[in-house]
């Protein structure tokens, strides 16, 4: 699981917590074996890839499953690299001490969660329920992100006059905070850890926008016989109204997997329509 990735998953002293936690300690329990936590890092450099450093932990032998994975048609399947270095985790060696893994084929289990996108505002000014909204007020944009080019193509450019244009190290929130944006569009996983961090804040999120986007577990695919359990109890909790909350209790706005489960591309005009 990432190490940092709340409300999914977020290691602290020693502990792992979040939504992905509670699901795996279902399929521990289903399976009767002792669960086993490894947090990991994401790399930062532009050439690493989430797809690969998971891979190359499972192909390492270092876990089983991981969680958290955008089931994305060109991220499943045969590696589209032979071999790859893991990314840090507690116990790793130094990266450029780590051997290359070869890779193997990624297969997923069935989605337990979706991706939505919400315009999220201060208290105080009028509610927006759409982009068409906010037009003719301050509306950030994060280069190089999805939430970014949508805000930018909005109606042939609609929003441009008083888009502010942001990178992806500015902190949203502060911005939102302070004025220097009226509303950003972001994804609602990111508002809740925002919300998780910062209890009194008093930012708030119009409705939820699906992005067509699922989050699932993925196994080498001599692990299917694994994904079968974990699609076993995702299908159980989710009937039962457990799933949704462990969502609430980690703090997560569960968003109900969407068709496809695994997308193979994104429709932009299907996104920017009100």
């Amino acid at each position: 699981m990432a190490e940092d990735n709340p409300p999914f998953s977020l290691a602290r002293k020693g502990q792992v917590t979040g939504f992905d936690v509670k699901i795996a300690e279902a399929v521990a329990r289903e399976l009767g074996r002792e669960l086993k936590l490894l947090p990991f890092e994401p790399e930062l450099e532009k050439e690493a890839m989430l797809t690969h450093e998971v891979n190359a932990l499972l192909s390492a032998g270092l876990c089983d499953v991981a969680s958290g994975f955008p089931l994305l048609k060109s991220d499943l399947g045969p590696p589209t690299r032979e071999r790859f270095k893991t990314p840090d985790y507690p116990g790793a060696k130094r990266a450029r001490e780590r051997p290359f893994e070869t890779l193997g084929t990624l297969v997923a289990s069935q989605p337990y969660q979706g991706t939505a996108l919400a315009l999220v505002q201060r208290a105080g000014v009028p509610a927006a329920r759409s982009l068409g909204d906010v037009v003719g007020r301050k509306v950030g944009a994060v280069a190089g992100t999805l939430e970014g080019t949508l805000v930018a193509m909005y109606r042939g450019g609609a929003l441009t006059p008083r888009m502010v244009s942001m990178g992806q190290r500015d902190d949203v929130w502060a911005a939102l905070e302070s004025g220097r944006v009226d509303a950003m569009l972001v994804p609602t996983a990111a508002f809740d850890a925002h919300r998780l961090r910062q209890p009194a804040s008093t930012l708030q999120a119009g409705p939820a926008r699906p992005l067509g986007i699922n989050l699932g577990w993925v196994a080498l695919s001599g692990k299917a016989d694994l994904l079968d359990v974990v699609n076993r109890v995702v299908q159980r909790s989710g009937a039962s109204g457990e799933l949704q909350r462990w969502a609430q209790e980690s703090g997560l706005q569960w968003q109900a997997p969407t068709l496809p489960a695994v997308t193979g591309t994104l429709s932009l005009a299907g996104l920017l329509s009100d």
